[in-house]
């Protein structure tokens, strides 16, 4: 379908954002403008009136590139056919490029002035919208280096920072796929494909895409294996001229978090692997499998039973589901729905996937490509959750508190989802369907809290080895691999040899300790639903979570929320409601 096929209703409305592409050149030309100004202040932050000038015409800049940007970006996404808005898009990324150059230097002058002087600045009303930020700068001078230091750490920066790229030139475009038999006749498997694959009921298919796949990455592993080990020390190398223990506390201290929440995290996921170990097994008995391998474990087993609703019936359920949030929750849902915050159908040129997105100053875009499927359901939700969380961040903050960070970016999008599972278990009637949605949550659990800690456990792993002098070889990292998977998957399943290589396959792993992230979002998501269900007057503190934006530490953030993931509770009551969801699906199948 082209897009101007496509009802008005169902299109997101941009002109909310810039009026017109006549404006949007406009604001560029104005931004452009700036780079006189912004460079004017350098050498001169150490007076009070320069720096609150600098600060606000760098916040000044930083919204009206983002507005450029998304503008652009969005309008390429929704027709990347559209040539216009590619080139409005290059525009913005170069522009946005120049004028970082022309701030480059504020970071490190800022960092340079004293405490002293940076206390005082906190203090003054004047600089009310930047304390955090400059109290973020207070607390991290203990590893700010010397000028000389800096400059030596940053040109060691731009020559050992492509490690994840190299990946991903690897990954995407170096990696010898394989061509396989299907009953349509031989394909060649793609990184796209390989799931579809996996999810195929044929189990012999599901054996090939695997044995497949991991041919490929066998036949590159010495390549990846030294990417990923230099990658590590990399990590380590910057860690530790900052004067950190480990490459771990430097990532945790980056988003202000203890050190409690990833160790916590790991030991609770570890102490119930044994609920891991039974749903295993269950899965294996509902497919009816004499033998269960690793390539068995994402075939849905439940087949047909989607919702299969229209868009309009969908967003009805999701608005139900979601009604533990309030009226007013409900009523910005109706607002996204009705006035332009959401573009719906697929069409020629447009992205694929789905996200939530926008600028400082106007309501958050949501973009789908909605079917008529049960995960689409869930994506609407998901979406919209974190439209929500940007929305309520941005109407109770000034532009840089108003920006929350990674740590809790799917919290509000999960609380979605799992309020709209509980609803739809505890409401519907057929039986296939009710298994489909038990299994659906369960397998929330398994692919984010459990094989995401997995791979938080052997990131940890594999930097401590490096740390402690040992040599990061295909053998070493795929022992250990190997060994955490057998420990998190138990006996029911039988652990082809090929897992152990799982890996050199994983992109996220050039981010170092970042996975964990996903982990610690769900388990506060459940915790968050969970005392809303028992009782309502939680939704205040859920409220205050969404309006928090980035005004305080993620951390804290959350435990003011009710979730202190230092301590073991949060992670109790997401165990439990693992453990008992899949008490109820066995009592299913």
């Amino acid at each position: 379908m082209k897009r101007n096929e496509i009802e008005n209703k169902y299109k997101w409305r941009l002109e909310d954002m810039i009026a017109s592409d006549d404006e949007w050149e406009k604001l560029y030309n104005e931004a452009s403008a700036l780079e006189p100004l912004l460079k004017s202040f350098e050498g001169k932050l150490h007076d009070k009136k320069t720096l609150k000038d600098c600060l606000d015409a760098n916040e000044k800049t930083d919204m009206m590139l983002e507005r450029l940007y998304c503008y652009a970006r969005m309008r390429k996404d929704q027709d990347g056919s559209v040539q216009k808005y590619v080139a409005f898009t290059d525009k913005a990324m170069m522009l946005s490029y120049k004028l970082a150059t022309a701030t480059s230097y504020m970071s490190s002058e800022i960092s340079s002035l004293s405490e002293e002087y940076l206390n005082s600045v906190i203090a003054d009303k004047d600089f009310a919208k930047y304390d955090f930020m400059l109290k973020e700068i207070v607390r991290s001078k203990k590893y700010i280096l010397s000028d000389k230091e800096e400059r030596i750490l940053s040109m060691a920066g731009q020559a050992t920072e492509n490690f994840g790229e190299i990946f991903t030139t690897i990954n995407n475009v170096e990696l010898p796929m394989p061509m396989i038999s299907t009953p349509e006749g031989k394909v060649r498997l793609t990184h796209g494909n390989y799931g579809v694959f996996l999810d195929n009921k044929d189990q012999d298919l599901r054996r090939r895409a695997f044995k497949g796949n991991y041919s490929a990455y066998k036949k590159l592993i010495n390549t990846i294996c030294n990417t990923y080990a230099g990658s590590v020390k990399k990590d380590n190398f910057f860690a530790r001229a900052r004067g950190y223990d480990n490459c771990l506390q430097k990532s945790l201290f980056g988003d202000d978090v203890p050190m409690a929440v990833y160790d916590r995290l790991i030991k609770a996921v570890d102490e119930n692997v044994g609920v891991m170990h039974r749903y295993i097994a269950l899965r294996k008995k509902a497919l009816g499998l004499e033998n269960m391998h690793m390539y068995d474990l994402y075939v849905p087993i439940v087949e047909d039973a989607d919702l299969k609703l229209s868009y309009e019936e969908a967003f009805d359920l999701v608005i139900e589901g979601l009604k533990p949030l309030g009226e007013e929750y409900a009523s910005l849902l109706r607002e996204a729905r009705d006035h332009g915050w959401i573009d719906v159908m697929e069409n020629e040129g447009k992205r694929s996937g789905a996200y939530s997105w926008g600028c400082y100053g106007v309501h958050p875009y949501v973009l789908l490509n909605y079917s008529r499927t049960t995960h689409d359901v869930f994506t609407i939700a998901h979406e919209l959750g974190h439209a929500m969380h940007s929305y309520y961040s941005d109407k109770n903050w000034t532009y840089y508190k108003a920006q929350y960070q990674i740590f809790v970016a799917e919290v509000a999008s999960t609380v979605n989802e799992v309020f709209l599972l509980k609803h739809l278990i505890s409401t519907v009637k057929d039986k296939a369907l009710k298994k489909y949605l038990l299994s659906y949550y369960i397998d929330m659990f398994r692919t984010t809290l459990f094989r995401q800690t997995m791979f938080a456990e052997f990131e940890k792993l594999a930097h401590d080895m490096d740390l402690l002098g040992k040599p990061l070889t295909v053998d070493s990292l795929s022992d250990e691999y190997y060994a955490l998977n057998k420990k998190y998957y138990g006996s029911a399943v039988i652990h082809d040899k090929d897992i152990r290589y799982e890996w050199a396959r994983i992109p996220h792993f050039y981010n170092a300790f970042y996975v964990y992230k996903y982990a610690t979002g769900f388990t506060s998501a459940v915790n968050i639903v969970k005392s809303i269900l028992d009782d309502p007057e939680n939704l205040k503190r859920y409220k205050n979570f969404l309006s928090a934006g980035g005004s305080d530490s993620p951390y804290n953030i959350l435990k003011n929320a009710g979730v202190d993931l230092a301590t073991d509770y949060p992670y109790e009551v997401a165990m439990k409601e693992f453990n008992d969801t899949l008490a109820l699906l066995e009592k299913e199948i």
